[in-house]
């Protein structure tokens, strides 16, 4: 039976070195009363320190005020292993200044790495990572100078390369969070906005001799939850911690939203159509590549903006999934990413990732931060800003169609967009199409190999690998080539023998009518 202890005993029984796995995505799912006591029982008694944290995806806001930053204090964590990093710059700043070991690798990856250490096999056996900065060959997903335990092998099968990814051998404490539990510590997950890797996150602990603490909105008795709501049997529960309302909140959006999670279907009427700028363009032009009844994974930020598009434009059919588990309805975006308003389905994240890997996706359209003249894509460091791959691995490296989604430059840029033409007013001060990326986050030679479709969007050009070569085959009309692409890459693409001009119905007020297409 497990013991319904307060966060402050919970915090007592993680002890000096101890290896910590904590879930959480993005805003969502992660349980806040034990990490807050963790944080205070440290402040007050240097206690427990040397912590070796575990996290697929991090839990953040962008700022120091939640999440798994209340972790981020000198000496509290020898090392961090993690898939996503981009909300949490407490952290960030530990390993910039190599103050801890630190490795970045795919969150799918890691969620699936959960399974196996539960199950003492081998580890992760895939293809996913190859030629990025994870494969050994190149960081093997090292972070910093301090880091140099190799997490990852290279490794042969049939004649074909594999990365291992190595498990732990034990995993001292668990953190996860659900809805309710009862005396037995089984736990449901009702109004959680995923289920992530909640369940494979437990097992791995028990399974290794660790502990499991479950934080969760209320307790219940025995017999009165149904046996189908029970995502956590409490076999693998040892400890239950009753969250207040301020430290459970659905997301970081908002305290309880039960569209998000099953409970309603909400009215979503008419979406708002996007205003004629730069992401509507790109949006648009990325909208022409959807298939019929297409499975798509959207990534955060511009091309969110194709889910409006196909609204507007009565394209139908379209399954949006996200990597949290959602299957269908509305994609959240910000710190709701990886909720969804109305979704058909919600599975556990691992399995989502299987799905993933194994080629289930149509298409994905995903950001473009950084390209160099290969067609490598860098979206995971700059420098001190560490965003971490995600899932951007997992997806890029498995879907037979990617499309790469952003501004040609950034930091400045203003347009004039309509009458079916684009004219740059004030070119922006970053350049996105380098030389050399500072990370491989994508790799156009494993693409290559791969036979993988995939293209580069912007307002301006339209890039393709063809035949493993960075080519443009479009431009927009208005643009001059010389001043307004090629002068503003530090590097010159191939240029397409059939070199076209977008269509000059991205650069209208009206609709484009893709559905008739």
């Amino acid at each position: 039976m497990a013991k319904v202890i307060t966060p402050q005993q919970a915090a007592e029984l993680v002890k000096d070195g101890d290896r910590i796995v904590m879930s959480g995505f993005i805003g969502m799912c992660h349980p806040q009363e034990i990490t807050y006591a963790l944080e205070d029982r440290y402040l007050k008694t240097g206690h427990p320190k040397n912590l070796d944290l575990f996290f697929p995806t991090n839990v953040g806001d962008g700022t120091d005020r939640l999440g798994m930053n209340h972790m981020a204090h000198e000496g509290m964590l020898r090392s961090i292993v993690g898939g996503h990093w981009n909300l949490v710059p407490a952290l960030q700043k530990l390993v910039t200044e190599n103050k801890v070991q630190a490795w970045n690798l795919p969150i799918g990856t890691l969620g699936q790495l959960l399974r196996e250490i539960a199950a003492h096999r081998p580890g992760v056996i895939t293809r996913i990572g190859l030629n990025t900065f994870v494969d050994p060959r190149l960081q093997g997903g090292k972070m910093n100078e301090v880091t140099k335990e190799d997490l990852v092998e290279l490794m042969e099968i049939d004649g074909e390369e594999y990365l291992r990814y190595k498990p732990f051998k034990k995993i001292d404490v668990g953190t996860i969070r659900g809805t309710y539990a009862d005396e037995n510590g089984n736990i449901t997950m009702q109004k959680e906005a995923a289920f992530l890797e909640a369940l494979a996150m437990a097992e791995a602990v028990k399974n290794t001799g660790g502990i499991v603490i479950a934080q969760v909105e209320d307790i219940v008795e025995n017999g009165t939850l149904n046996p189908k709501d029970v995502k956590v049997p409490g076999i693998l529960v040892d400890y239950i911690v009753k969250g207040t309302p301020d430290n459970h909140w659905q997301t970081y959006m908002d305290p309880y939203k039960p569209e998000l999670s099953g409970q309603i279907k909400k009215p979503l009427g008419a979406l708002e159509s996007m205003p004629l700028n730069a992401r509507k363009v790109i949006s648009r032009r990325a909208a022409m590549e959807l298939s019929p009844n297409a499975i798509v994974n959207l990534g955060i930020g511009i091309p969110e903006g194709i889910a409006n598009v196909a609204n507007e434009e009565g394209i139908k059919g379209l399954k949006l999934t996200v990597e949290a588990g959602n299957i269908g309805g509305v994609p959240s975006s910000g710190v709701g990413f990886g909720s969804a308003t109305n979704p058909e389905c919600t599975i556990d994240s691992p399995a989502m990732f299987d799905f993933y890997d194994g080629g289930g996706l149509s298409q994905a359209f995903l950001g473009l931060a950084e390209c160099d003249e290969k067609g490598n894509i860098n979206v995971s460091r700059f420098g001190p800003r560490i965003a971490g791959c995600g899932g951007f691995i997992n997806i890029t490296q498995s879907t037979p169609v990617v499309a790469f989604c952003g501004t040609f430059t950034a930091k400045g840029l203003k347009e004039n967009i309509g009458d079916g033409k684009l004219e740059i007013l004030n070119e922006g001060q970053v350049k996105k199409f380098k030389k050399e990326v500072e990370q491989i986050t994508f790799s156009a030679d494993f693409a290559k190999k791969a036979g993988q479709k995939v293209l580069y969007i912007t307002e301006r050009a339209v890039f393709e690998l063809k035949d493993g070569e960075f080519t443009l085959t479009e431009i927009a009309p208005g643009i001059d080539l010389q001043k307004d692409v090629l002068d503003q890459m530090d590097f010159q693409p191939k240029i397409a023998d059939d070199l076209k001009l977008m269509d000059e119905r991205l650069f209208r007020e009206e609709p484009m009518h893709l559905n008739e297409k």
